[in-house]
């Protein structure tokens, strides 16, 4: 069997590409893939009525036409207006190619199984997998000698042997049952390594049951977010923890629960948030005074309902894909946090400091975060309401070391990259963490972190970060 087909651990495949921030099956889902680390790209495969290969989920428009009954150039004219994507097959492989990424092909008609080959052929991939629901694509793709691995997607209900035989893989689609990791027992490896088949599971996004399933002997694992199959740590490469200023805005629209989901599913530390109490004592995650910036409305924060935010979109202005995000409470951010074992970073914008601790306390989540505000009677009341509360000092505000970390007995003393790193063993010594902010993407400059040693780093691209740590580990 094909070498590649016993990976040290299971493969990481992007359901329909990084479809969590990017539209279904589109050119920008599959450059985020890649950017997330996927090993292998799934591609719901369908044929236009041109014989053109198409990458597209549904049977159907939005608008009810066939896509087997519409030319690509019809679908190219169609698709984008009603929000679905259709783009040609050749040009994912291509992109394929040029990431050297795996190709995890889902054959929705029988009749592209074959023109699914010769396409994969053409382009000289070598690391794909031609999977299908229908068993007569996998009989057609036996017939014709196929050189890649066959996978017989399994629904619910049916016994997977049964239906998979005669493929290579079986690959369970049961992401819609509650516990189907349950269902993994070791009888049931037992059996697929007797028959000689590979597994790989469903697409899925609860980080709960991922971590179920990533340590499982598993060919590998489908998600919508492929960042969660195998987190990243960068304290096993620097130890240092990794603030993400707020959240994932490589991928996902800055102070969300999206972005917050995207930052702790790829394996970050903390993430940073921005907070203002509304005028009916609302606790709102949005950074600037006004909501100009990142939504579609308008007027000052402060002078608005929880009733007023839940009108405002907060992810249009950053893609059409995160239409419909909305402004999050401190709530919501707390419970991502607390689901995902993250921490973090509270900075109070013009946020009573009173409940901001109430909240925080509600979700026992004092030992998991730790504040900071421009406004020092803010953090001053703060720290008289909370004597355990861990409280961020920066550097730049005081005039020496000592008066620094006198000031409000803060646990963590923020630097910037232009301040006398050769304050942190002093720090240290008084029982301070230091961290330096950059929010940055020169790589020279991440080397200049790195050779100081933080405890931790406040990055506004904390991406590019973790990747300039794997190219400086593999080299």
């Amino acid at each position: 069997m094909t070498h590649w087909l016993s990976p040290a651990r299971p493969y990481v495949i992007a359901h329909r590409g990084a479809s969590a921030y990017a539209p279904d099956c589109s050119i920008e889902a599959y450059e985020k893939a890649a950017r997330l680390g996927a090993d292998f790209w799934e591609v719901d495969i369908r044929r236009a009525a041109c014989g053109t290969l198409v990458a597209c989920h549904d049977a159907a428009l939005p608008d009810g036409r066939a896509i087997a009954e519409l030319t690509f150039d019809q679908l190219g004219a169609a698709a984008p207006a009603q929000g679905v994507s259709a783009v040609a097959l050749a040009s994912i492989l291509a992109l394929a190619v040029e990431h050297d990424a795996g190709v995890y092909a889902d054959i929705k008609d029988v009749d592209a199984a074959l023109p699914v080959m010769a396409a994969l052929q053409a382009q000289g991939i070598t690391r794909a997998i031609l999977g299908t629901f229908n068993p007569e694509a996998i009989a057609a793709l036996d017939a014709a000698q196929c050189p890649y691995p066959r996978a017989a997607l399994v629904p619910v209900g049916v016994d997977p042997f049964e239906h998979a035989r005669g493929a290579e893989i079986i690959h369970l689609c049961w992401e819609s049952l509650d516990q189907p990791q349950d269902l993994l027992t070791p009888a049931f490896f037992a059996k697929a390594a007797q028959l000689g088949q590979k597994v790989v599971l469903w697409h899925e996004e609860d980080p709960l049951r991922m971590a179920d399933l990533r340590h499982l002997p598993v060919l590998g694992i489908c998600s919508d977010r492929p960042e969660m199959v195998h987190p990243y740590s960068a304290r096993d490469d620097a130890q240092i923890e990794i603030v993400c200023h707020r959240g994932a805005p490589e991928f996902a629209p800055e102070n969300t629960v999206e972005g917050a989901i995207c930052a702790f599913g790829a394996g970050f530390d903390m993430v940073e948030l921005d907070v203002h109490s509304l005028r009916d004592g609302t606790l709102a995650v949005i950074h600037d005074d006004s909501f100009d910036r990142t939504t579609d409305g308008c007027g000052r924060v402060a002078w608005s309902t929880v009733a007023d935010c839940a009108k405002r979109d907060a992810g249009a202005w950053y893609s059409p894909h995160f239409t419909g995000t909305k402004v999050p409470d401190l709530d919501d951010i707390l419970d991502v946090t607390r689901t995902h074992g993250g921490k973090l970073y509270v900075e109070l914008k013009q946020a009573d400091p009173d409940a901001v601790l109430a909240a925080v306390r509600a979700k026992g989540m004092m030992e998991r975060c730790f504040f900071w505000s421009f406004d020092y009677q803010r953090l001053a009341a703060l720290r008289a309401a909370a004597p355990e509360a861990h409280i961020m000092i920066r550097r730049q505000d005081l005039p020496d070391l000592e008066t620094a970390l006198a000031t409000l007995r803060p646990s963590i003393l923020e630097f910037t990259v232009e301040e006398d790193f050769s304050e942190f063993s002093r720090c240290r010594a008084a029982g301070v963490r230091p961290m330096i902010a950059y929010m940055g993407r020169d790589t020279a400059v991440f080397d200049k972190l790195l050779a100081a040693g933080p405890d931790l780093v406040n990055l506004h691209f904390p991406f590019l970060f973790r990747d300039h740590l794997r190219a400086r580990r593999e080299t």
